[in-house]
């Protein structure tokens, strides 16, 4: 059975009870459970894929709560450890009247930094599954370490790679920090989802094609490139470039319209041939953005990112 295995944090979102309000005036707000690792995990899950989280949640009632979500779902939680050292994530959002965010994180450390790379000796994985994960998990840390292991394991079974840095600058001790440490994650994966908002950050190019072009080494085949309203294209190695345009809708809630965006074009890699990856893209990659597309804009029209995630079934319909 093919499957999807997301590193990283998983946590409590605290969504506003009011949009267009600065963080520091919101007065209630109503808890989400979220991490784009936990989001990506999620959607390939709800979409008829088969996930696994990997990552460490406090001995709290936050990490209660992560786990009944990711039961309730039927994410694997397997590899999801519990500490008493330090306590579950949590990210504070504000919203404006479009549904962007300002965040303000707890994790100074949050119990998804000290999980340990010994921790993973009982995961074993083939070159028909899929490894996911981002950069917030990439600062200095026992987390970095398990990263690394996981992808050399991966490497080492032929499995797919995907990279999608989601910066979070609020998270680093600078810019420079981050960006040096996407840099030095971006060859070992062979996908790459990089947004518009980061494309320039990310690479040091303002000009597109190059920023884009710039992007395929080491290891990577395929970027992915999200445009948010604009749509998204697929970049092959080969120059080849398939785009859709997505869809209108009016958003409520950006919160993981990225990760489920990621997570549905990884719920489609998982029922093509592993072993073909570019030839999967090239002949796929136009209903994958549809497909990818369409499940991010619905998200965006409903609150918080877990909740948002439709059914295979409701995108089906959808699409029609």
């Amino acid at each position: 059975m093919r499957k999807l295995y997301a590193i990283g944090e998983a946590l409590i979102d605290f969504i506003p009870g009011t949009t267009d309000t600065k963080l520091k005036d919101v007065e209630t707000f109503s808890r989400q459970v979220g991490g784009a690792p936990c989001n990506v995990a999620s959607t390939v899950q709800k979409l008829g894929g088969h996930a696994e989280m990997v990552t460490q949640l406090g001995d709290d009632a936050f990490g209660d709560i992560i786990v009944e979500t990711l039961d309730d779902i039927g994410v694997g939680t397997s590899f999801i450890r519990r500490t008493d050292e330090a306590n579950t994530a949590l990210a504070f959002v504000s919203l404006t009247q479009d549904g962007e965010r300002e965040f303000s994180f707890y994790r100074k450390p949050s119990a998804d930094m000290l999980y340990k790379s010994e921790y993973l000796t009982d995961l074993t994985v083939t070159e028909e599954d899929i490894l996911h994960f981002c950069s917030v998990d990439l600062v200095q840390s026992d987390m970095k370490i398990a990263h690394e292991t996981l992808i050399n394991q991966f490497h080492q079974a032929g499995g797919t790679i995907v990279f999608d840095p989601n910066v979070r600058l609020p998270l680093w001790d600078s810019a420079e920090e981050c960006q040096q440490a996407i840099r030095q994650f971006i060859p070992r994966a062979h996908i790459v989802k990089i947004s518009d908002e980061e494309l320039t950050f990310i690479t040091g190019y303002t000009d597109e094609q190059a920023a884009l072009k710039w992007l395929f080494q080491g290891n990577v085949e395929a970027v992915i490139y999200t445009k948010g309203a604009a749509g998204s294209e697929i970049h092959l190695k080969d120059g080849s470039v398939q785009s859709h345009e997505g869809f209108e809708v009016t958003p409520i809630d950006t919160t993981g319209a990225g990760d489920a965006f990621i997570g549905a074009a990884i719920s489609k890699l998982l029922t093509y041939d592993a072993k073909n990856l570019a030839d999967a893209l090239q002949q796929h990659g136009a209903s994958i953005l549809k497909f990818s597309n369409f499940v991010a804009a619905q998200v965006t029209t409903k609150y918080g990112a877990i909740e948002s995630i439709p059914t295979l079934t409701e995108v089906e319909k959808g699409l029609q």
